[in-house]
């Protein structure tokens, strides 16, 4: 099913009676495939672009890599850098700016420009039951009535299908530096990108290469600046750390594309798990991995692993606060474990309450694969 307006995809869901499985740009699958494809690709229209108000609005299907395009021809970018998950997920296609924001995708500069959901101002959707619901608008002080925005930034289309999204967007920075600090364990890592993040410096991305036993620190912003912050950031983090390398603006860039799309764990064999913790608890997820491939971003409050197939990551993370998602896996891990960890049983009452409000033949709920 390809419905090319908000009103056919409307009725489509009006009148389904079994459960759906929305597709965008066919680059994530939040657990086991299961019913009948529905495309967002038909909604893909970029609406409204006001470069002067910093503001898009933009269909769901539309490209993530068309969107980027237009607003980097007049300085701007999507400043919670979105990931493209496709090749670490073995996934084809390209992202669509509906499945970003269903799965709240945000890169390295979480750090300091926040996440998806922050950056969305206003959305459109079809809810379970046919609905067409609108929450936001193109102004960050809309604020009235409840906070659908937020709610469905994250969702995973398990509320309803998303047709149209405002964006609040931020000017492109002029340059960018890393410093990379080598020969570092995974305890030196995180008190460095610790102390980095904590400067006055800016630093806009922060993370840990184990396999290298590098650090990885930006700064972004005008020339001048950068060039006088990172050289700053080098005489302080020089006092404790002696191998410190500063790159320049074309291999930062590279360098922090293949962080955003977890490149460095590419090609490796085995289910892929995403941890998000306090940064502190870095080193206690790290021994839990007991030697699996892994990446630390977001200062270490992200870290990305692969693990053996079938292997169940969260038992060996209790007593740790924060959660482990399952990206990638075969149908019968996803419906062994679930692609989401398990809720305790307030939280899980409330996901309940709200998925029946929103779809109430669980049209959009997770299945077991046959």
């Amino acid at each position: 099913m390809h419905p090319t307006t908000e009103a056919e995809l409307a009725q489509i869901i009006q009148d389904a009676r079994a459960p759906l499985q929305i597709t965008g740009g066919d680059t994530h699958r939040f657990g086991p495939a299961h019913g009948a494809a529905l495309s967002t690709g038909g909604l893909d229209q970029i609406s409204i672009y006001e470069p002067g108000a910093l503001t898009l609005v933009a269909g769901a299907g539309t490209p993530l890599a068309q969107i980027e395009q237009m607003i980097a021809a007049e300085g701007q970018c999507l400043a919670f850098e979105p990931a493209h998950w496709g090749g670490i997920l073995g996934r084809s296609g390209a992202p669509t700016l509906g499945g970003i924001i269903a799965g709240n995708i945000s890169g390295p500069r979480r750090v300091i420009a926040g996440a998806a959901r922050d950056c969305a101002l206003g959305v459109r959707f079809v809810d379970g039951t046919g609905r067409i619901l609108k929450n936001g608008g193109r102004v960050m002080k809309n604020v009235t009535g409840y906070d659908l925005v937020k709610l469905l930034a994250g969702s995973r289309g398990q509320l309803g299908v998303i047709t149209e999204v405002a964006l609040k967007l931020l000017p492109r920075p002029e340059t960018t530096a890393s410093l990379i600090l080598r020969g570092l364990d995974v305890g030196q890592a995180i008190a460095a990108m610790s102390a980095a993040l904590g400067t006055a410096f800016e630093v806009s991305a922060a993370a840990y290469l184990p396999d290298a036993g590098e650090v990885a620190l930006r700064v972004e912003g005008f020339e001048a600046s950068v060039v006088y912050r990172a050289q700053e950031l080098r005489d302080l983090l020089g006092k404790t750390y002696a191998d410190i390398d500063l790159i320049d603006d074309t291999a930062s860039q590279d360098l922090w594309r293949g962080i955003r799309d977890v490149r460095p764990l590419m090609g490796l064999d085995g289910d892929l798990w995403r941890i998000s913790v306090k940064p502190s608890d870095g080193i206690a997820v790290a021994a839990a991995l007991k030697g699996a491939p892994y990446l630390m971003d977001w200062g270490g409050g992200l870290i990305w692993a692969v693990l053996p197939a079938g292997h169940d990551l969260r038992p060996a993370l209790n007593g740790i606060d924060g959660h482990a998602s399952l990206l990638r896996a075969d149908d019968a891990t996803f419906n062994a474990l679930g692609a989401l960890p398990p809720q305790n049983a307030v939280l899980a009452e409330l996901t309940r309450g709200i998925a029946q409000k929103f779809d109430p033949k669980g049209l959009f709920q997770p299945q077991k694969a046959a």
